[in-house]
């Protein structure tokens, strides 16, 4: 309580740990390659917090700032409903002034190709490429 954090205990979720590690894997790669601050990155969960209460929104997996430039950055394992994820990039894109795709899964590559068309400050990253950045 000190210290600011949270007290609830973390639930590990079975389901979501591939895509936690990731997670942890494309934030060393934009920490590495964009030479980010840790105090320029915020995480989901804070994200939630600064929600408060109330209805849950979508968050980004994490955002940082690089030159007062505000990036969603997103990891996309599984294919979604296409309006589910439109209304996710729609969000950011009201949001945040770029987002970040990285994903694994050919079908969510093409959906959000298709996306680019319509929303202007999309990047697709295979994760293929920020795994091997990492693990070099």
């Amino acid at each position: 309580m000190l210290l600011g954090v949270n007290k609830r205990e973390d639930k590990i979720r079975v389901d979501r740990i591939t895509h936690d590690i990731y997670v942890l894997d494309t934030l060393i790669y934009f920490i590495e390659k964009y030479n980010i601050a840790f105090t320029d990155i915020e995480s989901e969960k804070d994200l939630h917090i600064k929600d408060g209460f109330g209805i849950r929104k979508h968050q980004p997996d994490f955002v940082f700032t690089a030159n007062s430039i505000k990036h969603a950055i997103e990891i996309e394992l599984n294919q979604k409903a296409t309006q589910r994820l439109e209304s996710n990039i729609r969000d950011n894109y009201l949001r945040f002034d770029y987002q970040t795709w990285i994903t694994n899964n050919n079908k969510v590559f093409a959906m959000l190709q298709n996306f680019k068309n319509e929303y202007s400050n999309i990047e697709i990253i295979r994760l293929e490429e920020v795994i091997k950045y990492v693990r070099e």
